[in-house]
């Protein structure tokens, strides 16, 4: 299944910039199988680019290259963008996520004042005349690792950047099937999108102009530093036991 709408180039998902086109043939993966290509642009935005926070959620997807960190919406973008240079299938699927998803990695200062839902999404990808969702590339191996280490023996988690109930073995490596570790944060179901671009003209972060202007230069700033700690196993304390939900 090829629809166009699901392969185009759009502002955001803009997969012809000279630096997204670079890192394909740098790295060959235009030879490789479908399978393969999905897998090896899943693992790149997946553990090459971190987990962190980019200026805004409609962020191109060569600057979130450029950046070189994401989050599960950003990250979604560039991914959408590798794949559909390597004329695979994709589309949206856009949600909100409950505030207590980002606890630990939001500043205790900021939390109480964070909206109540975060805008979200995961990426479906078309393989085999299915439509695989992807959700599993958000979290960076050594982050992901820290927290595992952190809440050992503990299954159930939604704090710190995860929403999980199988925190020890989360499915979150391309073999093919779906893929997630922010699942159980979800608290509402936007639907289908062909782009991103689709998406954020529909559904935008409840912001006042403020405290979007905190957020874009002081609060992301102090987020990313906290989360640099946690993947150096330096766990911010948060009032619930344990990171549990």
């Amino acid at each position: 299944m090829k629809d166009h709408n699901y392969l185009a180039q759009t502002q955001l998902l803009d997969f012809q910039s000279q630096s997204i086109q670079d890192l394909i043939h740098a790295r060959n993966w235009q030879d490789l199988t479908e399978h393969d290509k999905i897998g090896a642009a899943y693992t790149f935005v997946q553990n090459e680019i971190k987990f962190g926070y980019n200026r805004a959620d409609n962020t191109p997807a060569s600057n979130v290259l450029k950046d070189g960190y994401g989050q599960c919406n950003t990250k979604g973008t560039l991914l959408m963008a590798l794949l559909r240079a390597l004329n695979i299938a994709c589309r949206l699927h856009g949600f909100t996520i409950k505030k207590s998803l980002q606890r630990g990695v939001v500043p205790e200062l900021v939390y109480a004042i964070a909206p109540n839902s975060i805008l979200h999404s995961w990426v479906e990808v078309n393989y085999q005349d299915k439509w695989i969702n992807l959700e599993g590339f958000i979290l960076d191996t050594p982050f992901l690792e820290q927290l595992q280490q952190e809440f050992a023996g503990q299954s159930s988690i939604c704090a710190y950047g995860a929403g999980t109930d199988c925190l020890e073995d989360p499915k979150v490596d391309w073999n093919g099937t779906d893929t997630y570790i922010q699942r159980t944060g979800i608290n509402k179901d936007f639907g289908l999108f062909d782009s991103p671009d689709q998406f954020y003209a529909n559904h935008k972060q409840a912001f006042s102009p403020l405290k979007n202007w905190l957020y874009q230069h002081v609060i992301r700033h102090w987020m990313n530093k906290r989360v640099e700690k946690l993947r150096q196993g330096i766990i911010p304390s948060i009032p619930t036991k344990k990171g549990a939900h």
